[in-house]
């Protein structure tokens, strides 16, 4: 097997002894993360996938059905990886400014290695209706954790009351665009200033922009 050129890899699933299934499994989705590192989906095929792999076609089709499922799989490990950075501020006390500012640095970290793979999920949803659906359920996680979120603040007196669930849907957009037009593809922006960017946008329009900037506030989350 060749060695990967996309810095997102696959392990995996730990257990008391790896099996060879699970190998050949975790090779097959970090060969399709390196194809769509520097390939358009469009341009994805099941023997371009298992070339890299050293594997035979057939082995495909043991492990996955055909090439959405594949994308679908990395979606769903892509979804748990955010939602898992985006912790502390959906449910961390203290201040919520810091909480949002080290939620939104975990998120930028993550997406400035997936970029790509973003990129190619939303690309894909623009011409294929299952990975439309996809898609669409990937963000409306993002957009009910959020509404949650703001409403829960919004009792607490911390953001104002306004649509919570239009503007959780708006920022998330927001976020998952910048993110796919700085990160998608070579050469990649920095992440500093993306991050400066969606935190600014997010801070001020949730908690005021006398926050946005600083990374932190006098507000307190209990």
């Amino acid at each position: 097997m060749k060695n990967s050129s996309s810095p997102l890899q696959v392990s995996p699933q730990p257990t008391l002894k790896i099996g060879k299934s699970e190998r050949t499994r975790a090779a097959i989705l970090n060969s399709a993360l390196d194809f769509v590192w520097t390939h358009p989906f469009r341009d994805m095929t099941v023997n371009s996938v298992m070339a890299s792999t050293g594997l035979a076609r057939p082995t495909f089709y043991q492990h996955f059905k055909d090439l959405h499922e594949v994308m679908a799989t990395l979606l769903d490990i892509l979804g748990a990886d955010i939602f898992e950075a985006a912790q502390p501020w959906m449910v961390g006390v203290g201040d919520p400014v810091a909480l949002l500012h080290e939620t939104l640095a975990g998120v930028v970290r993550v997406c400035y290695t997936r970029g790509p793979l973003v990129r190619a999920i939303a690309d894909a949803a623009t011409f294929d209706e299952r990975f439309e659906k996809a898609w669409n359920q990937f963000l409306g996680g993002f957009d009910n954790a959020s509404c949650d979120r703001i409403e829960a603040d919004q009792k607490q007196g911390l953001i104002p009351d306004f649509d919570a669930r239009a503007v959780a849907i708006a920022l998330t957009r927001l976020d998952a665009y910048t993110i796919i037009e700085a990160f998608g593809q070579h050469p990649r922006k920095q992440p500093e200033p993306v991050l400066d960017t969606l935190s600014r946008i997010r801070i001020a329009t949730l908690y005021g922009s006398e926050w946005a900037g600083k990374g932190s506030s006098t507000l307190v989350r209990t």
